[in-house]
């Protein structure tokens, strides 16, 4: 029986890393992030709707550039571009042209690129920020509830009982004919966004609040809870230090799926007349503009509906495609 040979480099040198690697170079761990993206890269759909919320929000924030270069102002008058016996733009699909690209407005002929353009400002921002509001507030008070339970767990839930049988349309319709032109120390559009902000952010946290009360139930009783009671660690470190970065992944996906909810919302309200006023451009504002004109002009109405329809599935598919990739087994 012959002994192996100890040769350098051979194959008694070789740690058990590079011999299951089939080389010489060590496996390296993955972390879930990395994991997570590896994942979301196979699906293509959901980095196109990525993609695509991308660019919204570039366009929309770069908005004052982008009509500088594509369009005219938002709130200009085009009389040339309107049939003085109809009050309808001149020529097919709305008056469509190379100088206005989706057209104009009927009667006073203002560019709607433009206005869509700086629409999608009011509609993300509105959403996003009401969103946030939702996230924090949900967040706080599930966690709250499902690590505490008994009465905590009681009283937190019975008001997101409370804040789900409310009547959030029939309160907003209320609350912006209530709501004076000036309050606290804002007046006009930034007045109108701050409270639409607050009626979509503040009654829709419940949604939230019972999917992280669900998750925190199951979380407190794992080991890793246990050792870090056992090291003294009070309730607050436990909170937001071991329970919140293991909520992180349910809290984002459900995030990203409830922006297009405040999207349709707020073109909603908008819609019903007590959302931005005119003449500030908001989809849900030219939606409503249009009704009066979408029999013999459709252009105006298709041009904000398509708006709001791509955004919203651009948001669900990469919430969806996000899902799937932070927990494969929701597939």
């Amino acid at each position: 029986m012959t002994a192996p040979l100890d040769v350098p480099g051979g194959a008694t040198d070789a740690q058990p890393e590079a011999v299951l690697a089939g080389g010489g170079v060590a496996i390296q761990g993955r972390s879930l992030t990395q994991i997570a993206w590896t994942r979301l890269k196979r699906d293509r759909w959901a980095l196109a709707g990525g993609v695509l919320i991308v660019v919204l929000v570039l366009v929309a924030i770069f908005a004052p550039l982008v009509v500088k270069l594509l369009g005219h102002p938002p709130n200009e008058f085009h009389a040339d571009q309107i049939d003085p016996n109809l009050s309808m733009p001149i020529g097919r699909w709305g008056g469509i042209s190379g100088d206005h690209l989706l057209g104009v407005e009927p009667v006073n002929g203002r560019d709607l690129f433009s206005r869509v353009v700086y629409g999608a400002r009011i509609s993300l921002l509105i959403a996003f920020l009401a969103t946030l509001l939702s996230v924090v507030i949900g967040t706080v008070l599930g966690v709250v509830a499902g690590y505490y339970g008994r009465w905590v767990d009681t009283l937190i839930s019975r008001t997101m009982d409370l804040f789900l049988a409310f009547p959030i349309l029939v309160f907003a319709l209320a609350l912006a004919g209530v709501v004076p032109d000036r309050a606290f120390g804002l007046n006009g559009d930034a007045l109108r966004i701050a409270l639409l902000i607050f009626i979509i952010g503040f009654f829709n946290w419940p949604y939230i609040g019972r999917i992280v009360r669900g998750q925190t139930l199951s979380l407190r009783e794992r080991e890793f809870v246990d050792a870090a009671r056992s090291l003294g660690a009070r309730t607050p470190y436990i909170l937001f230090r071991e329970l919140l970065p293991n909520l992180a992944a349910p809290i984002l996906v459900y995030a990203t799926l409830l922006i297009p909810t405040n999207i349709l919302f707020e073109a909603a309200l908008s819609y019903l007349g007590v959302g931005v006023r005119p003449p500030t451009a908001t989809w849900g504002g030219m939606l409503s503009a249009a009704t009066t004109y979408y029999s013999v002009d459709p252009t105006f109405m298709m041009v904000p509906g398509v708006a709001i329809f791509v955004t919203v599935l651009a948001f669900n598919i990469f919430g969806d495609g996000l899902r799937d990739a932070l927990d494969p087994r929701a597939r």
